[in-house]
């Protein structure tokens, strides 16, 4: 029965990309079905988070010794060159400045748990990926507050404090907690395990209909140009990921992992610190950033699943 549940968990998660569309249709048609969720984004951001620190053990941090070059590399795109790009898309598609701060918290946030079940579809360097993924989480609390302030600085006045505060509870306190837990409640982990990435991916879709819901009618009058630098930041990362995998010849695995590792943002995080610090306005990036990204990550996942390894592994640098 548990094997059968199992099984039955993964299939969902890996087209949860269907789900995600469906719910964020109906967030726009029908807002009031998700308003109900505003009040608890916090909330559960925390949770998705604390799952993602039941998952961690505190030796899966050795594959930053073991791989320096590859953790640092994977840490730059996601923060330095994310932001950047995120920050000349607000200047080409002439932004707004609530909508542009928006962008550049999708920029500068660490990457998303999302991309750990992709790594995990795409047949992809999972270890890696959910190394990645932790270690830009810790270090968010100082880059993405840093990041946010220098490139947002330009068009709103950021308070740097505030942000460190908010992300260490939405983020850092529940991780935390999360590796606790799995130190100290083994048995309850190792059953939960199995269903962490669709409670994960089913949280998610409540927040992404819950912001999309508060949004809606601002979503729809802000024309197309939030949504193609959305489009475009999201692409961008990926396909730049893909290029600097190849440019430091990573394995296939590790390659597909680094891709989806540096387009795939925790949106859901760069929402909540838009709707505390700035305003609505600022988390439609937020919101559209984490409906394309499961359109294209499901997208690119699959495609990479249908494919066999192109290239032998490599030594690590």
């Amino acid at each position: 029965m548990l094997r059968l549940a199992i099984k039955i968990s993964a299939t969902i998660t890996r087209y949860m990309g269907i789900v995600v569309i469906a719910c964020s249709v109906l967030a726009l048609w029908k807002p009031e079905f998700f308003l109900w969720v505003a009040p608890y984004i916090t909330i559960f951001l925390g949770l998705i988070m604390f799952g993602m620190g039941m998952t961690l053990r505190v030796g899966d941090f050795s594959h930053v010794l073991a791989n320096p070059g590859r953790i640092l590399m994977g840490i730059t795109a996601q923060f330095v060159i994310m932001s950047l790009l995120a920050f000349i898309l607000c200047h080409l598609c002439a932004l707004p400045p609530d909508i542009a701060m928006g962008l550049i918290l999708v920029g500068a946030a660490p990457g998303g748990t999302a991309a750990n079940v992709l790594a995990y579809i795409a047949k992809g360097n999972v270890p890696y990926a959910v190394t990645l993924t932790s270690v830009g989480t810790f270090l968010s609390l100082i880059l993405m507050p840093l990041f946010t302030w220098f490139l947002g600085g330009v068009w709103i006045p950021v308070d740097v404090w505030g942000l460190m505060l908010s992300i260490s509870k939405i983020v850092v306190v529940p991780v935390l907690l999360g590796l606790v837990a799995h130190r100290f409640c083994n048995s309850f982990t190792q059953t939960a395990l199995p269903f962490l990435p669709l409670l994960s991916a089913l949280i998610i879709t409540l927040v992404v209909a819950g912001i999309l819901a508060i949004n809606a009618e601002n979503i729809l009058m802000a024309g197309l140009d939030i949504l193609v630098a959305v489009v475009c930041l999201n692409i961008s990362g990926l396909g730049l990921g893909s290029f600097l995998a190849r440019f430091m010849r990573f394995d296939t695995s590790t390659a597909r992992a680094f891709c989806l590792s540096v387009g795939t943002k925790n949106s859901g995080l760069a929402t909540a610190l838009a709707l505390a610090h700035f305003s609505s306005s600022a988390a439609i990036a937020g919101a559209l950033y984490s409906v394309w990204q499961n359109i294209s990550g499901a997208l690119l996942s699959n495609f990479f699943h249908t494919r066999q390894q192109e290239f032998p592994p490599t030594k690590d640098k």
